[in-house]
This record gives structure tokens, C-alpha cells and sequence, in this order.
């Protein structure tokens, strides 16, 4: 396969061709975005600082903020702007750029993810050994192999994309840079690279999935042996984690784990696992838990005092 690219920039079809409701989601995205940076900045700031909020969970829940953030940052700045321009466009290597940290952040959360369910069903079910089984240097351990796991499947999607030959059309009918938009553009037979792509994506998020199922079934049956106030509890701390998996795997599962097609819904559903998922994890796990809400109080009124005196 010769290697020909007479592409250097690619044309976004953007999320709207309609000025009128472009600038409505201008304003909403733009709040949007806002929400995702201070939520999930003051998730950081609260656990960092507080003493209470120092067990596994907790330390894995700041680190998601943190990829929520990154995430959103890939994709959620040029859409607010793009939708601004009649045209929208994206240097050639600004759109490989895009593909590959947009994958090593979504697919780091995936990892995450499957870290905190593991955390959850040790902490449930064997609440004795918790401490010696979850310790910190398991927690970073945990962390660090999400990040290199994220990395490796983002350089698998990259290397794929960027051997393609692009000689012809440069009009991509989404609103960022992803595997599927630009698999349509490449002038060759992409049915293998294809295949490869959905294999990579479609293992990671299934056999994650998995993973998560089946930690929540063994809760689930661990519960029994529980008071019912035990039992409440549990289910109340793990309602937040069960929500924020749906709402990311959900849309995830729906784009990558097909073979590599185009769909109109497609814009529509990346607007989830890239933009609201991130903007509503910090109100899914403050409005359902305590200990965070009590944190970010003292954190208040500490700061509260100190521009009192």
C-alpha cells in the first residue's frame, strides 16, 4: 500500500449546520465546560485537602476528575469555538493529535473505572483485609497501569490511522477527529485496519464491562450475609459508581464496538462520554455522598475565615 497523503487539513462538518441552534449550543457548551473544569477542579482541591477523605475510593476519585477534565479539554474547547465559523477546520496533525490523546484519556477512564469497581467489591466483601489488600501502593499501582494501559491502546489506534493513505476527500461529518470518520476518508481498503480497530476498542471496553459486572454480582450476593443498614449503605456508595459506568460505557460501547461505520447519531452520542458524563461525575458523586459534602463545607468555611481576617 503506497503512502500517498495529499491531505494537510481536514474539514469538521461540526456538531450543527443550523446558525441558530449553533449559538444556542454555544452558550450551553460553553457553561457546560465551565461546570466540567470547576466541578471536578474542586473534587481535586477537596480530597487533596481534606484528612477525612484519604481512603482508596477517594484517591481514585481524584484521579478521575483529573481525566475528566483532560478528556473534555481534547474535544470540548474547538467545538465551543467551531461553532462559531461558517468553516471549521483541523491541520492534519492537529487531527492525530486529537485522535491519539482523545483515546488515551477515554480509555485511561475505562481502566479507572474498573479500578474503582475492584476497590468497591473488596472494601464490601472482605472489609476485614481491605487496609492489606488495598494499600497505597496498590492504589498507585492501579492508577499508573490505567495510564499505560491508556497509552498502548492510543498508540495501537494512531499507528492504524496514520499509515493510511489520504489523497482525496478531507471532510470529516463530526465534530473532532475519531478512528470511524477517518477509516471513511483514507483512499484504500480499510475492512482489516477496521477490523483491527473494533477488535482493540471492543476487547478493552467488553472484557471491562465484564469486570465491572461481574464485581457488582459478587457484591451483590456478599450483601446477604449484611444488616439491612450495612446493606443500604453499601448499595447508597456504589448507586454513584453503577451510574457514572452507564452513562460512560453505554455511548462508548454503541461507537466502538461495531464494525467501522458512520452513523448520523453518532455526534449526538460522543456529545455524552466526551462532555456531559464528565460534567455530571462530580455532581453524581458529591449530591450522593456525604463525606465529600461535609468536606467541601469545611473547605468553605475555611476559606471563608481566612478572607474574613
Amino acid at each position: 500500500m503506497e503512502n500517498k497523503n495529499n491531505v494537510t487539513e481536514f474539514i469538521l462538518h461540526g456538531l450543527t449546520q443550523d446558525k441558530t441552534v449553533a449559538k444556542v449550543c454555544f452558550s450551553l457548551f460553553l457553561l457546560f465546560y465551565a461546570a466540567i473544569i470547576l466541578g471536578n477542579l474542586l473534587i481535586i482541591v477537596t480530597i487533596k485537602t481534606s484528612e477525612q477523605l484519604n481512603s482508596p475510593m477517594y484517591f481514585f476519585l481524584s484521579y478521575l476528575s483529573l481525566v475528566d477534565i483532560s478528556y473534555s479539554t481534547v474535544t470540548a474547547p474547538k467545538l465551543i469555538y467551531d461553532l462559531l465559523l461558517e468553516k471549521k477546520t483541523i491541520s492534519f496533525l492537529g487531527c492525530i493529535a486529537q485522535l491519539f490523546v482523545g483515546h488515551f484519556f477515554g480509555c485511561t477512564e475505562i481502566f479507572l473505572l474498573t479500578a474503582m469497581a475492584y476497590d468497591r467489591c473488596i472494601a464490601i466483601c472482605k472489609p476485614l483485609h481491605y487496609t492489606n489488600i488495598v494499600n497505597k501502593h496498590v492504589c498507585g499501582w492501579l492508577v499508573a497501569a490505567s495510564w499505560v494501559g491508556g497509552f498502548l491502546h492510543s498508540m495501537v489506534q494512531t499507528l492504524l490511522v496514520i499509515q493510511l493513505p489520504f489523497c482525496g476527500p478531507n471532510e470529516i461529518d463530526h465534530y473532532f477527529c475519531d478512528v470511524h470518520p477517518l477509516l471513511k476518508l483514507a483512499c484504500t481498503d480499510t475492512y482489516i485496519i477496521g477490523v483491527t480497530v473494533a477488535a482493540n476498542s471492543g476487547v478493552i471496553s467488553l472484557s471491562c464491562f465484564v469486570v465491572l459486572v461481574v464485581s457488582y454480582a459478587v457484591i451483590l450476593v456478599s450483601l446477604r450475609t449484611h444488616s439491612s443498614e450495612g446493606r443500604l449503605k453499601a448499595l447508597y456508595t456504589c448507586s454513584s459508581h453503577i451510574t457514572v459506568v452507564v452513562l460512560f460505557f453505554g455511548p462508548c460501547i454503541f461507537i466502538y464496538m461495531r464494525p467501522p461505520a458512520t452513523f448520523s447519531a453518532d455526534k449526538t452520542v460522543s456529545v455524552f462520554y466526551t462532555i456531559i458524563t464528565p460534567m455530571l461525575n462530580p455532581l453524581i458523586y458529591t449530591l450522593r455522598n456525604e463525606e465529600v459534602k461535609n468536606a467541601m463545607k469545611k473547605l468553605w468555611s475555611r476559606k471563608v475565615k481566612r478572607s474574613a481576617q
